[in-house]
This record gives structure tokens, sequence and C-alpha cells, in this order.
């Protein structure tokens, strides 16, 4: 029988993160019981009798739900992605919980499909697959444009940003950066420039958002920065929803203030990301506005989604629990 010490509570789950978790466990040997529902206020006593609990982003793990886990017996919350501010740290500390999270798993999968979306757009592809689905074969309205020559301005210089950075100017565009901790030395072999805020804004014909969320990015995109953006500008955001000011972006693009936007990620999107809504009403005003834009494009927080990815997440979020149950320095602790 296996220990109960070693039983994980797994919330959120879908096929794919059982068959990357069934498969690395392999090397762990641990009892994981996957749930397919969030863990929240309504779910949190299901975690009565583990002592690890493993989340995802859309999960909440707000005061109260810690305080829950608390009582269950939890004793650490396993991150099994980068972002962590659904947690509340201060509640998680007062309890004496763990936090760990996979800082790193696969940057290209997020700046692969970061550069996806942005052909996609530029190229009018969703359009064009649409109708020759449908035996239209006419090429009027998705006239393109080259990336060749054009400035990107990469928001964010971590790996993720800095692969980005390498796969646009593979495509002979001008790199700009911006970041709050800049590295100049890597900036400068590549011939790459880092420029103020307003310059960067101001030059940049491509935005690709690849930033944490802190209370200094919330709403980095907002309607001040929109003012300033090329009129056919377009921003890609693969980082977190809450970077854009939502309401902005669509008034800009009514407007037609800037070019177009390919999200990955939405400032709102715990209500309906990861979920089937085909046959719903999504009461999200916002949501269902952005989706109605031709220029714009949306996909449901996949960018992650490789089998690459997967499997560095689960090896890398079974390896914090071990490390965590060992007693062993915690390399991914978040405090």
């Amino acid at each position: 029988m296996t220990n109960p010490v070693f039983s994980i509570a797994f919330y959120d789950a879908h096929p794919y993160d059982r068959d990357a978790f069934t498969s690395a466990n392999k090397n762990f040997l641990y009892n994981i019981d996957f749930f397919d529902f969030h863990l929240d206020e309504r779910t949190a006593l299901t975690s009565k009798g583990y002592k690890v609990v493993c989340t995802f982003v859309n999960d909440t793990l707000s005061s109260h739900v810690i305080s829950i886990l608390s009582e269950c017996g939890v004793e650490l919350i396993a991150m099994r992605c980068a972002g962590y501010n659904n947690v509340d740290l201060k509640a998680a500390a007062e309890h004496n919980i763990t936090v760990v999270r996979v800082p790193a798993y696969s940057p290209h999968s997020v700046a692969e499909h970061a550069a996806a979306l942005l052909l996609s757009l530029t190229r009018r592809i969703p359009q064009a697959y649409l109708r020759t689905k449908t035996g239209n074969f006419t090429l009027n309205g998705l006239t393109g444009r080259d990336l060749y020559g054009l400035t990107a301005g990469i928001l964010g210089t971590g790996r993720i940003g800095r692969i980005m950075a390498d796969i646009l100017a593979g495509f002979g565009m001008k790199i700009v950066l911006s970041d709050a901790y800049p590295d100049r030395g890597w900036a400068d072999s590549k011939g790459y420039r880092y420029l103020e805020k307003d310059d960067f804004f101001r030059q940049s014909d491509i935005v690709s958002l690849h930033c944490p969320l802190t209370p200094e990015t919330e709403h980095i995109i907002n309607a001040d920065t929109l003012s300033v953006m090329k009129r056919d500008a377009v921003i890609i955001n693969t980082g977190r929803g809450a970077l854009i000011d939502t309401h902005a972006l669509v008034a800009a693009l009514k407007k037609k203030r800037i070019g177009g936007a390919a999200l990955d990620v939405y400032e709102e999107e715990g209500d309906y990301f990861f979920s089937d809504w085909s046959v719903n009403v999504i009461k999200d005003d916002v949501l269902i506005r952005l989706l109605t834009f031709p220029n714009v494009i949306i996909t449901g927080h996949q960018a992650f989604l490789t089998s690459n990815a997967l499997s560095a997440i689960a090896e890398t979020t079974l390896g914090n629990i071990r490390a965590f149950m060992k007693q062993e320095p915690l390399a991914n602790e978040v405090k």
C-alpha cells in the first residue's frame, strides 16, 4: 500500500496532465489522485488526508482556501507552472505551508507559439484556412505584411523573451527591448537595444509580452501606452493576461488605433479557459467583444502545451515534492 505521506491531490487535471505525470511518476512512485475540478473554496475540503496539493494557474489559493488546506493537513502547494500570482503567499507563510513552482520548463514552446501567433495574425492564416475549408480560394482581404525590416519590441528579456528576440531577428527584424533589469551585455552581443518605455512603444511595430505579472507590470499595456504606439502595430501576449488593460485594448481596436492583437492569455480567463463553452453562454462581454474582431486571435493558454514542456513540468514538479519530503533544499520555493 502506498504511504499516504506521498499522496498528492492533483487539481484541474486534464488528459495531457494525467499522461505526463503518470509517465514521470514511474521514477517517483507517488500516489497521485487526479481531480478534474479546480481547487477553490468549494472544493478545498477534498484536500483532507493529503500533505501535498498540486495546482495550476486557474486554481484559487486565496487566504480562505489556504486556511482550509492547513486545517486539512496540507503542508506543500506544488504549483505546476511558473506563475504564482493566484497564491496568497502571506497566508501560506502564516499557516506554515510551503509553496514551490516550476520556474522554467520549455521556454522554446512559449516563444515558438508567440511567433506562430504573430505570423497567423499578420498573414491572416485563420481567415484563409476557414475560406479554403469551404472551397473559397479568393484572396481579397487576405493581404499580409512582411516582417522583414520591421521593429520587434520584446518586453521582458528572461529566457522566453530572449528566444523570441532571436526568432524574430531570424526574420530580419530589428530588435528593441524593455526590461526593469536589463542585461546589456547580452543585448550588445546580439546587436539589440534597450529603450526607455516611451521610445520602446513608439518605435515597435510588434510588441511581444514576456515579463512576469507584478504591481509594476500590471496593465503595462493601457490607454496611455496604446496611444503612443503606431496605428498598425500589433501586440502578442503569451505572458500574463493582466499585463493588458483589456478594456483599453478593446477601445483602441474599435477606434482602429492599433493594428491587432494575438492573445494566448486573458485577464479574466479563469472562468473560461481550459473548459468547453461551445454550447454554453459566455457572459464575459469583453471576451465576446474581442472574439468579434477580425484582427484579433485568441488561443486558450496553450503556449506551454508541447510534449517537451509537459514532461519537464512533471519532472520538476515531482522533483520539488521529493525534495520537500526529504527535507532537502528547495531550489524552486516561492517566498
